[in-house]
Order: structure tokens, then C-alpha cells, then sequence
């Protein structure tokens, strides 16, 4: 298993990726979301997003779109970047996630 030092910049790829596809695909322009990963990184950004009460306009807006696979939650529940997060923020996402019927 790699360490987490070698995950992050992976994980920073994808998170770029879900802004770019979010974008591209789902017509969606997540510029907050853009902000945040230039200001924060992915984790951080992905740890903040996690750990709010409740989901982001962005969540909601891949959700009316159908696209619950380009969110945050989704990224995080992958089994390859499972050792970023801890037990209660992978619970978060996956929560989110079936709550809307992605899971």
C-alpha cells in the first residue's frame, strides 16, 4: 500500500478532474469549488466539504444533473483513496451517497 504522502497528489488530479468533468459534462461551473482546491488542496478541501452538516450547493447541483459521480463523496469512498480520510468522514460520504441513490 502506498503512503499517503504518495496519495496526494493522485488525489489532487482527481479532485481537478471532478472540477473539469463537472464542467465538461454536467455543465456545471463549480468556481467555488475551484477556489477552494487552489486556496486549500484537495484534502483539505475534501475534508472541509466532508465535514460540513450538510451538502454543498455543488453536491446538490450534480445531483439535480444526475451526476452524483463527479462529487466529493464519491471520490471518497473509493477504496484507493480510503486511507486519506477517517472512518466518520468515509461514513459522511457514503451516507450522502445513498441517501440521493448513488450507493
Amino acid at each position: 500500500m502506498e503512503s499517503t504522502d504518495a496519495l496526494l497528489p493522485e488525489f489532487d488530479r482527481a479532485m481537478r478532474d471532478l472540477y473539469d468533468k463537472s464542467r465538461r459534462e454536467a455543465r456545471y461551473n463549480a468556481t467555488l469549488f475551484l477556489s477552494m482546491l487552489a486556496q486549500h488542496g484537495g484534502l483539505a478541501t475534501a475534508q472541509k466539504l466532508l465535514r460540513a452538516p450538510a451538502v454543498s450547493d455543488g453536491f446538490a447541483a450534480l445531483r439535480e444533473r444526475g451526476r452524483l459521480d463527479l462529487t466529493v463523496e464519491a471520490l471518497a469512498v473509493q477504496p484507493r483513496f480510503a486511507e486519506l480520510f477517517t472512518g466518520p468522514e468515509i461514513e459522511t460520504a457514503r451516507r450522502r451517497l445513498e441517501q440521493f441513490g448513488h450507493l
